[in-house]
């Protein structure tokens, strides 16, 4: 049983089918207690000051704890600067896997993709898909999890992001997951519902910063739709594997995520939208592009490396809320 690492969401029943564990490198770097720290061992490496600390953050995880076995990066469809991160890892001895989605969403492609995986890893369909129809289970008590947050008002901004997020890698262990999922829902049963008057949608890549969503709560404002973590999550739950990894929106190009974020809008009855980039990421430049295509106040915020929010943003953010008032 080995543990692959991975750089962003990738088609995680491989990975388990093969009986691997996935480690959703993300994860493990923005809960250490001493993440900037794995940022500076980066740059103390050689990495450069002005590169996005997500990167610096993966490369230092791998190569400081010393558990990866493998790590699955993810060539087209994420971050850019993928390509070097596998470089300076092989330049350690680290072995690494690429995964491309093709841009167009083309079918053939991306099977082709996933056969090459599924080789890679030694495994084959018929044990993918018996993994793939265990996932459909708990990733529908994740999607009522979701419906709990925006209808009925049950579930906090930051609980629906935990969740929606780690179902990258569902925490490395399947069972355990979904008896977290479990308990949470159950608790929802006699949970206070939120009060806030003001409803956001968070858009773009999870969040740097570790006090987000505490924030917008303790404004009165709380977020009721997280778009890449809720795609992280399938939310499209078919029976092929790859119209379910081709209908996940974040890969691809911007224009199909801005259909997804205007049905929800609609559906979830924003009344704003956070749009977090990272420093140093060439998804800022979609900024441009939400702000012609969807019909809402918009407020962006920037991140760079991680800890809480600075005085500045915070006064950004409050502003915001109070123009929305």
């Amino acid at each position: 049983m080995a543990s692959i690492g991975i750089t962003t969401t990738v088609p995680v029943e491989i990975i388990l089918a093969a009986g691997n564990v996935p480690v959703d490198l993300n994860n493990v770097f923005i809960t250490d207690k001493e993440a900037n720290r794995l940022v500076e061992g980066a740059e103390d490496a050689g990495y450069p000051r002005n590169i996005c600390g997500w990167i610096k953050g993966l490369y230092s995880v791998v190569v400081e704890r010393g558990n990866i076995d493998t790590v699955l990066a993810v060539t087209q469809g994420d971050c850019s600067n993928t390509h070097a991160l596998m470089e300076t890892l092989q330049l350690v001895g680290v072995e690494t896997i690429p995964f491309a989605y093709p841009f167009d969403r083309d079918y053939d492609l991306l099977k082709l993709q996933m056969d090459k995986l599924i080789a890679a890893l030694k495994t084959d369909w018929n044990q993918v898909m018996a993994v793939k129809k265990r996932l459909d289970g708990v990733r529908s008590k994740i999607a009522e999890m979701d419906r709990l947050t925006w209808q009925e008002n049950l579930v906090s901004g930051w609980d629906n992001h935990l969740f929606q997020v780690s179902c990258s890698d569902f925490n490395g262990n399947v069972d355990e997951f979904e008896q977290d999922i479990d308990q949470f829902l159950l608790k929802t049963k006699s949970a206070n519902e939120f009060t806030e008057d003001i409803r956001l949608g968070y858009i773009g890549v999870p969040p740097i910063f570790n006090d987000l969503y505490d924030h917008f709560e303790k404004m009165g404002a709380r977020i009721v739709f997280n778009e890449v973590q809720r795609q992280f999550a399938m939310p499209y739950q078919v029976e092929d594997l790859v119209e379910q990894y081709r209908l996940y929106t974040y890969p691809y190009g911007v224009f199909q995520r801005i259909e997804d974020i205007k049905g929800e809008i609609e559906k979830r009855n924003l009344d704003g939208i956070v749009h977090y980039v990272q420093s140093f990421c060439f998804r800022q430049i979609e900024d441009m592009i939400f702000r012609e295509k969807l019909d809402i106040p918009i407020l962006t915020i920037e991140g760079d490396k991680p800890g809480k929010l600075d005085a500045r943003t915070k006064l950004r953010i409050d502003s915001f809320l109070e123009m929305l008032r």
